[in-house]
């Protein structure tokens, strides 16, 4: 039976305010805090509000035949938190209905898995730790930042443990190969690949409200004859998109939003199903490995990484980034550590891009890719200075590895320890209760009958000894 996987992407930006070369070493706060609330509040009135509550009356309304996923990032999650906690609360009533699978993703939504494997493992880690403590399961499935992929990062994606991930399917790496199967990565062929069909995805995320179209306006029934006339052997339709294509690049006056209230029932109609992307790893099989010797994504023509690390600009600001890497992995101030999260942002580089794209673009306070580079360039000092503080430069590579092995001993040493200390604890705690049972049954056994006032004691007469009488001859 042929089925879709419907996912959407969750990410904030976190916009960065003005900072001069003469701030460096006195000003350490790099944000923008008014733009980062009201640009925050404005996509969850716009977007995230009413398209979590139609993907809710989605599931309500088909008695569970729909079935979406979703995966925020933890940088999304903060501001979230912060600044719209409705939305939160969408999420939980959404995830409470049983049909929402919550997928693992970067912390930062940003490009580690490109250049350092351990912090890309942390942060991974970290994101789904949060997606466990918010929604009460870890997730199974993985989708890096705009679904970055390629044969090295889906081994690493493995050894964490993941039995899927989420990618492009690119007709560069797919060739005359269809998106609609299940592929495995060729360095684990036990991690599934679920592959993006950026056609049927972009005619809803890009193309649903242009009216020069030539399928416009496009109607749900359509849309799923597009579907149910593809061969019957292709089983696997997978439409990823961001949740603000629906209310932000797709106005709510488009219909976008009863243009998807249709669709679970038209896709019955045809026999045509919904599924998450566990239920879909777990039952079908691969039918083949997937070669990408070079990282992929879904942005541009391209669907590489050059929007983020095309330019010379790029390059640089990205390799003095992960240059000190090591020393705020060792670093345990909680501030250096969000503004690590929070400058790793894909988004950063993305402002400096030298690239004509056929989206629309905003850099928003910047004029230019070059004022993108400086402005981030300036706060990048700032910040090295303050990690070196910690960490001074003159403290070689061997140095670092040297701290960092003797940390993870340390940390796995104690972890042993509390192990043993909860033991013990349990010992004790057993042994007390032991006691104090044995305690009262003895106090139990040795306590007299207590005689009531005015009642006279009755004493037990003494045993008579008896003397044996001597015989007389």
């Amino acid at each position: 039976m042929r089925t879709i996987c419907l996912y959407f992407e969750i990410h904030q930006i976190i916009h960065l305010k003005r900072y001069r070369f003469f701030d460096i070493g006195l000003d350490h706060y790099y944000y923008d805090d008014y733009a980062n609330e009201n640009s925050i509040n404005e996509v969850a009135e716009r977007s995230y509000v009413p398209a979590l509550n139609t993907l809710i009356e989605m599931v309500k309304n088909s008695d569970g035949y729909f079935k979406v996923a979703l995966s925020i990032s933890g940088v999304a999650l903060e501001q979230l938190e912060i600044h719209a906690p409705v939305v939160i609360d969408l999420l939980h009533q959404l995830n409470d209905t049983g049909c929402c699978e919550f997928l693992a993703e970067p912390y930062s939504h940003g490009l580690s898995s490109l250049a350092n494997e351990d912090c890309f493992r942390e942060e991974v880690m970290r994101q789904s730790e949060k997606m466990k403590q918010l929604f009460g399961k870890a997730p199974k499935v993985f989708r890096n930042s705009s679904l970055i992929y390629s044969d090295d990062i889906g081994a690493q994606v493995a050894a964490m443990g993941f039995k899927g991930m989420l990618t492009e399917g690119a007709k560069a790496v797919l060739g005359w190969k269809s998106p609609h199967y299940v592929y495995h990565c060729n360095q684990a062929p036990h991690l599934k690949l679920l592959l993006r069909d950026y056609k049927l995805s972009d005619d809803i995320g890009l193309r649903f409200s242009n009216s020069d179209w030539n399928e416009y306006p496009l109607f749900a029934d359509t849309y799923m004859n597009w579907i149910d006339t593809l061969p019957q052997e292709e089983q696997v339709i997978n439409i990823f998109m961001e949740l603000c294509a629906l209310g932000i690049f797709q106005p709510l006056s488009s219909n976008i939003l009863e243009f998807l209230k249709a669709l679970p029932a038209c896709a019955k109609e045809r026999g045509i199903t919904f599924s998450t992307p566990t239920e879909i790893v777990t039952k079908l099989k691969s039918v083949s490995q997937l070669d990408v010797a070079y990282p992929l994504s879904w942005v541009d023509e391209e669907r590489d990484t050059s929007c983020w690390l095309g330019n010379v600009m790029q390059r640089e600001a990205f390799n003095k980034l992960y240059s000190i890497a090591e020393r705020v992995h060792l670093c345990k101030d909680r501030r250096i550590k969000q503004d690590w999260d929070y400058l790793q942002a894909s988004n950063n580089f993305r402002f400096m891009t030298t690239k004509q794209s056929s989206v629309n673009f905003n850099r928003g306070i910047y004029d230019s890719p070059y004022d993108a580079f400086t402005n981030y360039m300036n706060i990048l000092g700032d910040f090295i200075q303050r990690v070196n503080a910690l960490y001074p430069e003159d403290i070689d590579n061997e140095e670092l590895n040297s701290l960092l092995t003797t940390i993870k001993n340390q940390d796995y040493e104690i972890a042993e320890l509390n192990k043993k200390i909860e033991k013990l604890q349990a010992k004790a705690d057993r042994e007390k209760k032991q006691k104090t049972k044995a305690s009262a049954a003895a106090v139990e056994q040795s306590s007299e009958k207590v005689v009531p006032p005015g009642e006279p004691v009755v004493k037990k007469a003494p045993a008579k000894k008896t003397v044996a009488k001597k015989t007389s001859k």
